[in-house]
């Protein structure tokens, strides 16, 4: 393990908000993880993968954290049981490339391949097939959890008592359950490294809910981009993509030669520095524009590259710098299948606000996984990147969350740096059983995160 800087280190999350300063150590091993939470000091320690949560979820002021990127390895893959085990600091990136090369999947992605698997299950991130295979979660078969007690425990969805307990506290837990090490996961066969995929434009929220609620299941992977500023009848209007993992024969011959061939390409940065307000409503809306106009009204079956359907973004490294040096914010949130009003109302709340959000994207859940703390659970989830400096934002995004209670709905914690405990403590029920459960894994309260002091989670 590399010896501690002279000077803390400042660290945001992705969305580049409330910089606060840790000393960060690198463990490259279980052991050494495990000699950093047994030296823990007063203010904590908390692990951290490649910083892809947007807000104070791995930052821990005046504490230690625990770069985990460097518990990386071997990848090892057993087909014939369809599962794969895989250090916690692999990077998505890294396994998807490893599996694609042997024809398997991963289970669930998000919208990024820059996470690594231990944040990725800490986060029990979902994908664009939740409404078919539920998040992350569902699919970890076992985890090795390196706790501050001091001994390793390999948990598993099935464990009776405690370690159950544990199991299902720790994907959502946001880090503050232990530090995850090892993960095995169930995998998926697949034949080509390119998605079938069917396209529509929408034009209005209605029809686009009516449209997702009736051919969601006819898909495994389905997603909307939304048009967040258009108004009046086309408010919510959008371009409803849905995939398959192709074969084979619905590839063009020339592709047909490789199928399995994955190479995302280097990708070209964003700026270093952008100047303030260069995300406004008049250059998103005319994105919005273009790249609604220039979406099919209607295609089927074209072959898209995974990588292409799944991570666009990833082609522009750094991409988080458009927002302009104050940052972003990600509003993501849930609400019930039959509060369709809560969210159209939020959607005309953030369209009559002129909020310039390029990346707004709908998606229906299914069944979450029982993590006390994991976000999914069955409705319509919207996620929206605002500037963080625009006007107005904090009091917009109170009166929503009020109306999120009201509806039922709640946060995606991985993606909130704002929130107050009170509104969270009330979205998530499950939160006084985790507690327990933590307390039991960490009863010093060696664990702690910037986020776990502001909503009280400890």
């Amino acid at each position: 393990m590399s010896s501690q800087p002279e000077r803390p280190v400042l660290l945001t999350g992705w969305g580049r908000t409330a910089p606060t300063a840790a000393r960060v150590v690198r463990p490259r091993t279980a052991g050494e993880v495990a000699r950093a939470l047994a030296d823990a000091g007063p203010r904590g320690v908390l692990a951290r993968g490649l910083g892809r949560s947007y807000g104070d979820a791995a930052q821990a002021a005046g504490g230690t954290v625990l770069d985990c990127t460097g518990l990386t390895g071997p990848i090892r893959l057993d087909a014939d049981r369809g599962e794969v085990t895989v250090p916690a600091g692999v990077s998505f990136d890294r396994l998807i490339a490893h599996l694609l090369a042997r024809g398997h999947f991963v289970p669930v992605t998000p919208g990024t391949r820059q996470v690594t698997v231990g944040g990725a299950i800490a986060a029990d991130v979902h994908g664009k097939n939740h409404h078919a295979d539920s998040s992350l979660g569902a699919h970890v078969r076992s985890l090795t959890l390196a706790t501050p007690a001091g001994r390793a425990r390999v948990l598993t969805p099935s464990a009776p008592g405690e370690d159950g307990d544990l199991f299902r506290a720790t994907l959502g837990g946001m880090g503050l359950t232990g530090v995850i090490t090892e993960a095995t996961l169930a995998v998926l066969p697949v034949e080509t490294s390119y998605m079938r995929v069917d396209t529509d434009r929408t034009e209005s929220l209605d029809a686009t809910l009516d449209l997702m609620s009736r051919t969601d299941a006819d898909y495994r992977y389905t997603v909307c981009w939304v048009d967040l500023l258009a108004r009046g009848s086309a408010m919510g209007r959008g371009v409803l993509t849905r995939a398959e993992h192709a074969v084979p024969r619905d590839l063009p011959p020339a592709l047909r030669r490789d199928p399995l061939r994955h190479r995302p390409g280097g990708a070209p940065a964003a700026p270093p520095r952008v100047p303030p307000g260069l995300l406004n409503s008049w250059t998103v809306g005319a994105f919005n524009t273009v790249y609604r106009n220039a979406a099919p009204r209607r295609r089927r079956g074209q072959a898209q590259p995974l990588a292409g359907f799944f991570h666009p973004l990833d082609a522009v490294r750094g991409w988080n710098r458009l927002y302009g040096p104050r940052g972003l914010v990600q509003y993501q949130f849930v609400v019930p299948l039959r509060a369709e009003d809560a969210l159209a109302g939020i959607m005309e709340g953030l369209s009559r606000a002129g909020a310039p959000s390029f990346l707004t994207v709908l998606k229906r859940l299914g069944e979450g996984t029982g993590g006390h703390l994991s976000f999914p659970r069955p409705g319509w989830t919207l996620a929206v990147d605002l500037p963080a400096d625009l006007p107005g934002l904090g009091r917009m995004l109170r009166r929503f969350d009020e109306r999120l209670l009201a509806a039922g709905g709640r946060l995606y914690l991985a993606k909130d740096g704002r929130a107050d405990a009170e509104t969270v403590h009330a979205m998530y029920p499950g939160l006084p059983a985790w507690r327990g459960i933590r307390e039991r894994a960490d009863p010093d309260g060696v664990l702690v995160s910037d986020m776990a002091r502001r909503l009280r989670l400890l």
